[in-house]
């Protein structure tokens, strides 16, 4: 059985095509830059050289034509036709609080996406166009959305709940949903086993790239989380703000004469550590400018450690202690520095950290000494391979495959 899984960003299509008889990746790859200049497509066979090509892509639509043409060419493509494919497993961001399980795609779930885009403005519309593209392209071929909120749906009350007038949580559903928890679920139960699968484990898991968030899982279940209602919440990230003070929203607004909408932009991309800095929101240019004397640049690298070393503080508070550290995503799996500057502040909990061990970028790795107490991993995140699965159950539940 091959499964093709998607991952629709803005302006980039990212695709993984699986043999899930022993779930093997044949080819990954991203069309980058959609409707941009310079767009282009990634295609990596997992048995060839990786091919790089150049192409106008007005939209999600020509994209998916893209990707098929690649995986269907004469001399490197890795299927014969489309009806090759048995299944398409997308990721999904915010599915609110209908959409919490891995669902098979029809219009009624597309129409309950579009309805809770505004939670997620920045990921659920680029998700939809994904979908949709693959029903005009691809027609016939069962879709399964899987979504980052599901793991976080047995945080309890006193997570989830804000100090809000309670008829808003009644009416309006507002409440901490918690995301990237495709990749939160995936890491913590690699480091059980890891671990050798204990009966008890208190992990939290550092999901460190562009977007970032910290969460505490209590025995393999997310207890809590640092986003919330939206991805806007915690961490300072690539183009967001995080945590804030909610008056600095309607003070700014007020002084500056923004709309809802523009004042959301402002929050959502222009922000975070690019508003700090002045310089990027990719973490490398950061570096780079904070080494050659940037003291924005430098002041931005610092807010990410204390926001890091905060939520991990907090998360081993509520937890009464915590046993591992978990690390993951495109900073916290490559950034050597970063990750030693974040070990160095949690000696208080026992951490003894291994420079020598930590000195590797993609790899799974434990990077705290022999005998420490609190013990930290690198984990690379496998969020694809995950979906794929989930693609695979949700059509055997729903009698498409029969096994």
């Amino acid at each position: 059985m091959k499964v093709l899984v998607l991952n629709s960003g803005s302006s980039s299509l990212k695709f993984q095509l699986f043999d899930m008889e022993n779930e093997a990746v044949i080819v990954k790859g991203d069309v980058e830059k959609i409707g941009l200049d310079g767009s282009h497509i990634v295609y990596s066979p997992m048995d060839g050289e990786k091919i790089i090509r150049q192409r106008n892509v007005a939209n999600h639509a020509e994209a998916i034509d893209l990707v098929m043409s690649m995986l269907m060419d004469k001399k490197f493509g890795a299927i014969k036709a489309v009806a090759d494919i048995d299944a398409i497993g997308h990721r999904a961001i915010h599915g609110g609080t209908k959409l919490i399980e891995p669902v098979l795609i029809t219009a009624d779930v597309i129409r309950e996406l579009e309805s809770v885009s505004y939670m997620a403005p920045l990921h659920n519309p680029p998700s939809i166009l994904g979908i949709k593209a693959c029903q005009e392209k691809l027609p016939g071929i069962p879709m399964v959305a899987v979504f980052d909120t599901q793991f976080h749906q047995t945080m309890p009350m006193i997570s989830y709940l804000y100090a809000l007038p309670y008829e808003y949580y009644e009416k309006y559903k507002v409440r901490r949903y918690g995301f990237h928890g495709i990749s939160h679920g995936y890491v913590s139960q690699r480091c059980i086993e890891l671990m050798g699968k204990p009966s008890t484990s208190r992990i939290i898991s550092c999901h460190m790239g562009n977007g970032s968030s910290v969460a505490a899982i209590r025995d393999g279940k997310s207890w809590n989380t640092s986003m919330g209602f939206t991805p806007l919440e915690g961490m300072a990230m690539g183009t967001r703000a995080g945590q804030i003070d909610p008056s600095i929203i309607t003070f700014i607004m007020q002084q500056e004469g923004l709309t809802s909408k523009e004042m959301d932009e402002v929050l959502s991309t222009k922000s975070g550590l690019l508003g700090i800095s002045g310089v990027s929101s990719d973490m490398r240019d950061i570096e780079v400018a904070a080494q050659a004397g940037n003291e924005r640049a430098a002041l931005a690298c610092s807010i990410f450690v204390k926001d890091a070393v905060h939520y991990i503080g907090a998360y081993a508070a509520e937890m009464g202690g915590v046993d591992a550290i978990v690390f993951t995503a495109g900073i916290g799996e490559n950034d050597i520095a970063m990750r030693a500057r974040i070990c160095k502040q949690l000696a208080f909990l026992g951490l003894e950290f291994d420079p020598v061990a930590n000195n590797c970028r993609g790899e799974e790795v434990e990077i705290s000494a022999p005998g420490s107490r609190l013990r930290a991993f690198v984990i690379p995140t496998n969020e694809e391979l995950v979906i794929a699965r989930e693609t695979v159950s949700v059509l055997r539940k729903t009698h498409y495959y029969l096994y």
